[in-house]
């Protein structure tokens, strides 16, 4: 396996003007006394997004201090095109404005603030050329949010697993929050703060208000590592515009780096059989793995995941056993790791453990799974956001790539981008998901309503395990209802789609959802939203080839009618899943036959009435 030590492959021109705007005139980087400003046009109307009141880095040596304006650039226009494998949209382009201030502080050490202003927002970071033996320790950007202003942030965790309320205050006894944000600032604009761009010298970041409730300063993890030479920051990234463009923005990519895998040809996305969520524990049983090798070879699909403690395998037989009779069924197998990071086998945490961490253990073990021919590593339980934990990251991706393997991140940190420069990472956790279901009864009475604030915030990042589409119960209950859970796993985007439900569940449902099921992509040519708001409702259609699948939810414990934009949409023949009736009790399995299934031709609906936490989908074909 070769890798691409390749620059990000563009086109660059020198524009005459020093005005950082956009190329389509809406979004703004604006010069604010000593800080900046995030403007959006939309006409002849204005909207100041957000105001970024100060900016720089400090350094172990010192330097970073009394930052004074030496030059500012002309200004640059950058064109880039790529492809994805998963994602939004395969085909991918952009264009952007770039100016680049150079700043000279107290030691006299030059650093540089670079600023794209993108069609769909603005991405920013800062750069040093000649650092001698030090490391930056503290970054100055402070975001500034009003209070007053609608937002929907999560609080920061490790495993990135927090709900995502609407509020109007900074004020709260949380003062660290994670990515991404999202913010209105008025009826129609909105704007997403992320970061990408993470190298292995990198720390991620995330926000602290912990000084001032409307202050919100971008606060860098532990890095150690210093640097001799160039050193750049990650993006700090705000995608700004309506909802639609939000969620359509793929700006995380735009601005990371260019694919680093020479061959992708054996990188192939699809549906997942998966065992943990309907029992509550890992692969231990060679039985019950056996049945979920059967589900996926009745289901059509191509992978099972062999989840935690597969090295404690029992009842008649192990693992190599366990992988042969998936190859017998043309099932290729996916298998479980620790990653030895965070929960530890001393504190009661599955295995197996401590197999990737050292390079020579990992390159082993991966080269043992090649040969074995398994597709592909769910890694779990990482070590937060530090430098040590991205370049480890860094390390298992490269190698897993080199032994044609796809890597699947848990509970780990959000996507920041590297599923474009390393497009083996096909799926990523980092939600509050329906693995929740198992732990606490928390998910039960929010889960509609997150469900349907996610396509506004963690899924526009990048991809996101969220194991979607249960018909039945875990541990814990569900109230959503069998059309809102098929809704799922087109509205939630992951090149890995892990089905988790209990065998009997699915293949007890009509045809045409198992034949649904069966045939839905994992990989999308397009991505629209259609209406929607966040944590009350949301349509999506997503694009596979001529095929359209246009799915939405209903986030409200009432009936709602979702009205929506299906202009675009060519006629034809169409197939319409919703809930039949309200479920008596509320709960799902209280009715015996849930589905309304109907087929049509013309034009399909541009409204449908959702049961409370129901929702549809439709194939066109």
């Amino acid at each position: 396996m070769k890798f691409i030590s390749t620059i990000l492959a563009m086109t660059i021109t020198t524009i005459a003007s020093a005005q950082v705007i956009s190329p389509n005139g809406k979004v703004e980087w604006r010069e604010k006394g000593k800080g900046f400003a995030v403007v959006y046009h939309d006409g002849n109307n204005e909207c100041e997004v957000l105001d970024i009141t100060n900016v720089g880095l400090l350094t172990k040596d010192g330097g970073g201090k009394d930052l004074t304006l030496k030059a500012k650039m002309p200004v640059k226009t950058i064109k880039d095109s790529y492809t994805m494998i998963g994602g939004k949209r395969h085909d991918c382009s952009n264009e952007a404005n770039e100016v680049t201030y150079l700043y000279i502080d107290n030691i006299g050490r030059e650093q540089q603030l670079i600023v794209r202003a993108y069609n769909d927002g603005i991405a920013f970071r800062y750069a040093f050329d000649a650092l001698q033996h030090t490391r930056p320790t503290e970054e100055l950007t402070i975001f500034s949010i009003a209070e007053g202003t609608k937002r929907w942030m999560q609080k920061w965790t490790e495993p990135y697993e927090e709900f995502f309320p609407l509020s109007t205050t900074g004020e709260s006894e949380n003062k660290r929050w994670g990515y991404p944000a999202l913010l209105q600032p008025t009826d129609k604009v909105f704007a997403l703060i992320t970061e990408a761009g993470i190298e292995r010298y990198n720390s991620a970041s995330s926000l602290f208000n912990d000084r001032n409730k409307e202050e919100y300063r971008v606060v860098m993890d532990e890095t150690l590592q210093n640097t001799t030479g160039k050193w750049r920051s990650p993006y700090r990234v705000v995608i700004v515009g309506e909802l639609k463009d939000v969620v359509a923005s793929t700006l995380v990519t735009d601005v990371s780096e260019p694919c680093r895998i020479e061959d992708t040809s054996w990188i192939k996305p699809g549906s997942v059989s998966w065992i943990y969520w309907a029992y509550n524990h890992g692969s231990n049983d060679y039985q019950i793995v056996r049945q979920y090798v059967d589900m996926a070879v009745e289901m059509r699909w191509p992978y099972v995941l062999i989840d935690a403690e597969w090295d404690e395998m029992k009842n008649g037989g192990n693992i190599e056993d366990a992988i042969r009779y998936a190859h017998e069924k043309g099932i290729k197998p996916i298998l479980w790791y620790n990653s030895s990071t965070a929960w530890l086998k001393a504190w009661g945490a599955p295995g197996p453990h401590e197999r990737l961490n050292a390079p020579e253990n990992r390159e082993r073990e991966f080269a043992w799974l090649e040969k074995m021919g398994v597709a592909g590593v769910k890694i779990d339980f990482f070590a937060g956001d530090k430098q040590e934990t991205m370049e480890y990251c860094i390390d298992l991706l490269e190698c897993a790539a080199h032994h044609h393997l796809m890597v699947n991140f848990h509970g780990a940190t959000i996507p920041r981008g590297w599923q474009r420069t390393y497009p083996n990472l096909v799926s990523v956790e980092a939600v509050y998901g329906a693995e929740w279901y198992n732990n606490n009864a928390t998910l039960t009475p929010k889960a509609a309503a997150h469900n349907a604030t996610l396509p506004f915030t963690r899924n526009v990042i990048g991809p996101m395990d969220y194991t979607p589409c249960t018909f039945s119960d875990s541990q814990h209950k569900h109230i959503t209802t069998h059309a809102h859970e098929l809704a799922l796993p087109v509205l939630f985007e992951s090149p890995l789609l892990h089905w988790a439900d209990k065998p009997e569940s699915y293949l007890m449902q009509p045809k045409e959802v198992k034949d649904f099921m069966s045939a839905l992509p994992t990989t999308w040519d397009e991505t629209r939203l259609l209406g929607g708001y966040p944590g009350e409702w949301v349509v999506m259609a997503r694009r596979h080839g001529n095929r359209w699948y246009i799915a939405g939810i209903n986030g409200k414990d009432v009936p709602q009618t979702l009205s929506f934009d299906t202009s675009f949409l060519p006629k034809g023949k169409y197939i319409l899943f919703t809930d039949k009736t309200r479920y008596k009790g509320d709960l799902p399995a209280d009715n015996p036959d849930p589905w309304s299934i109907k087929k049509g031709k013309g034009k399909v609906p541009a409204k449908i009435t959702c049961q409370p936490r129901g929702g549809f989908v439709i194939v066109m074909y």
